[in-house]
């Protein structure tokens, strides 16, 4: 599928300036076929394609379902979208799994538009979309890549099926994970230079999605959206948030104002809670709204400061994909075993030392303890979904400083960051969680009691970087109510 040369702004500069922009002006405008690979072969068959969508939620730059419309192009047959809704997923109450069905009702919308039926189940996704292949004689099944362990295991027992081939895509990072390390990587400082050398071969425009000429067989069951959220037997009692809008068109509209109001000022303002200063595109990234691919293409052709493309881009591409990478080669990503070994040895030693405050979970949760920032920030995150990323750093460390050990502290920060933050259960958040606790992609640094050689932060650190009474009165104003 051919498409025209990207024009944008940074064209007119000549790309004389980052890694990024020499990317985007050698790569040809044609997927690349290294962010493919058959994770599972199985019976030969003719049938339909099955884009299995799980992480990559949206039909727009979506690499995965590209491939799968692709295949299913060449053999002239038709093709599927199937997504399988997980009751209880990783502890994700009612306030992530409805951010995430109003999502999918735009997808399912927008594929019908294509002439793509869209299918949802409800159970095990291996169970249901083993089920689905079987039945309407897939001759593949195309999915998205995700590093988690739960997501990984889906897959295996899918392969294990042998129903027809299983092909993994990689619609998230701009580099395939797999692609960019083999291992995992000691700190963005190793992952870095391999990244930059990638790029040419990875940051490239994105084809559209072409209305599919083959229909399938009969009309998929209409979904009755608001019945389904209706009827999840999950837990309620962490409500909806109504500051932000779900859905692939929001994010862009939410990309686009970033990108015109606040990326200029990036650098500066990025670690001021006050200043409202960040993207707040984590919760379109995380539910796969907006493909990380389509932002970096949007920073690049923005006329704004080279340092302000450069900060950014470093977040949204090395120190996310380092995430991915943590996730994929570490199997205790979410435990104290995965943090580095001298880490675990500074900790452990560390184990005895007198705590001046000690807090229960449910004291956390609830936001009551002697420090107003944490407890500011906690009720940030519980009110509206989402904490500033500098605090959560702050958050976590103090949770390591006023619990029993660093396997509590490890699991009350990941308890509380999945039930509430709408991009909890994410890579992003298991590593900077482990980055906090456990010292993972950071140095050792002077021995104080508690910490260790781990990283310290402090409140009076926060207090010299930004103004934390106009934070906290950010915080309890009132969140006025998007009209979706």
């Amino acid at each position: 599928m051919a498409v025209a040369p990207l024009r944008c702004k940074c064209d007119r500069r000549g790309y004389n300036g980052t890694v990024f922009e020499q990317a985007v002006m050698v790569r040809e405008h044609r997927m690349n076929p290294d962010r493919i690979r058959v994770i599972g072969e199985g019976a030969e068959r003719t049938g339909p394609v099955v884009c299995w969508m799980s992480r990559d939620q949206r039909t727009v730059d979506n690499w995965a379902l590209l491939h799968a419309q692709e295949l299913a192009l060449a053999r002239q047959v038709p093709l599927a979208v199937a997504f399988c809704l997980v009751p209880a997923f990783l502890g994700a109450t009612i306030r992530h799994y409805g951010f995430m069905l109003k999502g999918l009702r735009e997808v399912e919308a927008s594929l019908a538009a294509k002439g793509i039926p869209f299918f949802l189940f409800r159970g095990e996704p291996a169970e249901e979309i083993g089920r689905f292949a079987l039945e309407c004689g897939a001759s593949a099944v195309v999915t998205d890549f995700d590093p988690l362990r739960i997501k990984r295991q889906w897959k295996a027992e899918v392969v294990a099926r042998g129903i027809c081939p299983l092909v993994e895509v990689d619609a998230h990072n701009i580099v395939p994970c797999w692609i960019a390390s083999p291992k995992a990587e000691f700190g963005a400082y190793t992952i870095r230079p391999k990244i930059h050398r990638l790029l040419p071969r990875f940051l490239e425009p994105f084809p559209t999605l072409q209305p599919h000429p083959f229909s399938w067989p009969s009309a998929a069951p209409a979904v009755a959206w608001d019945v389904v959220l209706a009827g999840l037997s999950v837990d309620r009692s962490v409500p909806e948030v109504a500051w932000i809008e779900p859905g692939e068109r929001a994010a862009r509209r939410a990309l686009d104002e970033f990108v015109a109001e606040r990326l200029a000022a990036y650098p500066e303002r990025r670690n001021d809670p006050a200043a409202a200063g960040q993207s707040g595109l984590s919760p379109h990234l995380h539910f796969g709204h907006l493909a990380p691919q389509r932002v970096a293409l949007a920073v690049l052709a923005a006329d704004v400061p080279p340092e302000a493309r450069d900060a950014f881009l470093e977040e949204l591409v090395v120190r996310r994909e380092l995430s991915d990478n943590f996730c994929l080669h570490n199997p205790d990503y979410d435990r104290v075993a995965g943090v580095p070994a001298w880490a675990r040895q500074t900790l452990d030693s560390h184990r005895d030392d007198p705590r001046p405050y000690r807090y229960s979970r449910e004291a956390l949760e609830r936001g009551e303890t002697h420090d107003p920032l944490w407890n500011g920030a906690q009720r940030e995150m519980v009110l509206r979904g989402k904490m500033h990323g500098y605090l959560r750093m702050y958050w976590a460390k103090k949770i390591l400083e006023w619990t029993g050990s660093p396997e509590e502290a490890m699991e009350i920060a990941i308890v509380l960051n999945d039930r509430y933050e709408l991009d909890g259960r994410d890579p992003n958040g298991y590593a900077g969680i482990a980055w906090s606790i456990g010292g993972v992609h950071d140095r050792a640094w002077g021995e104080r009691p508690v910490f260790g050689k781990v990283r310290y932060m402090s409140y009076g650190g926060c207090a010299r970087k930004f103004d934390i009474e106009a934070y906290l009165r950010a915080v309890d104003r009132p969140v006025i109510p998007r009209s979706f």
